[in-house]
């Protein structure tokens, strides 16, 4: 009996346009990402692009997705603060020199919309290309924190903690460091004083 045989065509336009604005994405940023340059760069025609991505919403959050790396692995072994620092500074080396998922963040902090690459409904701003990309943002800054405070020396030290509140106060120092530009930020140092806070305001009170 013979197999039914799937055509590769459509898989390979799309991988085209994807790849032209992955690479557009990385080298010009999201205003770098329009109709014109994704067609020319990809040899693929606008109909094509059209139907593989059914808004300029969808094309980006794509590149996003595609551009993001790994989140950082914090170590087994170790005390909660020396795994807490080891995270954060797998996230500053992230975040300082491939900063792709903090640009990701704020293109969905913006609503995830952009008038030189509208077409389609831009309505759409939880299509599934973008909630995606959404739950994959989350997935890297969350993994690492949830591996340490399931461990069983987090829950002895600090017990049961709001993951989100907790990636905000440790996060929230490296990141604004790189919004702020400064060129002397230290990031281990901001990183040490972050876990330190949190770990001196999260610490299990000694029973009476």
């Amino acid at each position: 009996m013979a197999t039914a045989r799937t055509d590769p065509r459509p898989a390979r336009s799309r991988a085209r346009l994807l790849d032209a604005a992955t690479t557009l994405l990385r080298s010009g940023g999201p205003s770098a990402v329009t109709v014109e340059a994704v067609t020319r760069a990809s040899n693929v025609a606008r109909a094509t692009l059209y139907r593989h991505f059914p808004s300029g919403n969808d094309l980006l959050a794509a590149a996003f997705h595609a551009l993001i790396p790994p989140a950082p692995i914090p170590p087994d072994e170790g005390s909660l603060r020396d795994r807490l620092i080891a995270a954060l500074e797998g996230f500053s080396g992230l975040i300082a020199e491939a900063p792709i998922s903090l640009a990701a963040m704020s293109w969905l902090a913006l609503g995830g919309d952009l008038e030189h690459i509208r077409w389609g409904d831009e309505r759409r701003s939880d299509s599934p290309e973008v909630r995606t990309l959404r739950e994959r943002v989350a997935e890297q800054y969350a993994a690492p924190f949830d591996a340490i405070f399931d461990s069983p020396v987090a829950v002895a030290e600090v017990g049961e903690v709001d993951r989100t509140r907790a990636s905000v106060l440790l996060l929230g120092p490296i990141v604004l460091g790189k919004l702020s530009t400064l060129p002397d930020f230290d990031y281990r140092q901001v990183a040490v004083a972050a876990v330190d806070g949190f770990l001196a305001t999260h610490a299990k009170k000694p029973e009476p």
